[in-house]
C-alpha cells in the first residue's frame, strides 16, 4: 500500500521546487518587489514556507515543539538574495526529509504535540506530514497571486501535474 502521507511531502518538494524554477525565468527583482498582500515579497514568502517546513522536520524527528519553533521561527525573516539561494536551501531541507522517510517512521506513530500557540494534542507523524504538504500548498499559491499582481504568470504546480510527471514504474 502506498505511503500517502510521505507521496504528498513527495508532491510539497516537487511543487516547491517547480513555483521556484518559474522564479528563476523572470527578473531577479521579482523576488523582492513589494506587493500588497500577505507577505510583502515573495522572498518572505518562501522564508515563511521553509521555516515551517524546517519547524515540522524537527517535530517529525523528535524535537519539541517549542524547540522546534525557538529555533526556525527566525528563519521566517533571514530574506536571502537570490533564487538560486532558495533553490538550494529547499533541495536540502527535502533531501533531509527523504533522508528520514526513508528509514521508514510509522506514519501512524502517535506524538504528543505541545503547540505553543494552540496547546497539547495528541497527533500522528501522518497528520504532521499532510499538514506540511498543505501548508504549502496554500502558500504557494499566495507567491502565484503575487505574481500575477506583478503582471507574471504563475506556473502549474497542483497534485494531479504532479502524477503525470512521476516515471511510470513509481505510478503503479
Amino acid at each position: 500500500m502506498k505511503n500517502y502521507p510521505a507521496e504528498m511531502l513527495n508532491y510539497h518538494f516537487w511543487a516547491s521546487q517547480t513555483i521556484l524554477g518559474r522564479m528563476k525565468e523572470l527578473p531577479a527583482a521579482v523576488l523582492h518587489q513589494e506587493v500588497n498582500t500577505s507577505f510583502p515579497t515573495i522572498a518572505h514568502a518562501l522564508n515563511h514556507i521553509y521555516a515551517v517546513d524546517k519547524t515540522w522536520y524537527m517535530v517529525l524527528t523528535g524535537a519539541d515543539m517549542g524547540a522546534a519553533l525557538q529555533e526556525c521561527m527566525p528563519l521566517s525573516g533571514r530574506i536571502l538574495e537570490t533564487v538560486d539561494e532558495y533553490v538550494s536551501l529547499f533541495a536540502e531541507l527535502a533531501g533531509q526529509y527523504n533522508e528520514w522517510l526513508g528509514s521508514g517512521p510509522d506514519a501512524e506513530q502517535a506524538i504528543t504535540l505541545n503547540n505553543p500557540y494552540a496547546g497539547i494534542r495528541e497527533t500522528t507523524l501522518a497528520e504532521i506530514m499532510l499538514h506540511t504538504a498543505n501548508h504549502g500548498s496554500y502558500h504557494r499559491g499566495n507567491i502565484s497571486t503575487m505574481l500575477r499582481q506583478l503582471g507574471y504568470a504563475s506556473t502549474m504546480n497542483d497534485y494531479a501535474l504532479y502524477w503525470y510527471r512521476q516515471p511510470v514504474s513509481a505510478a503503479l
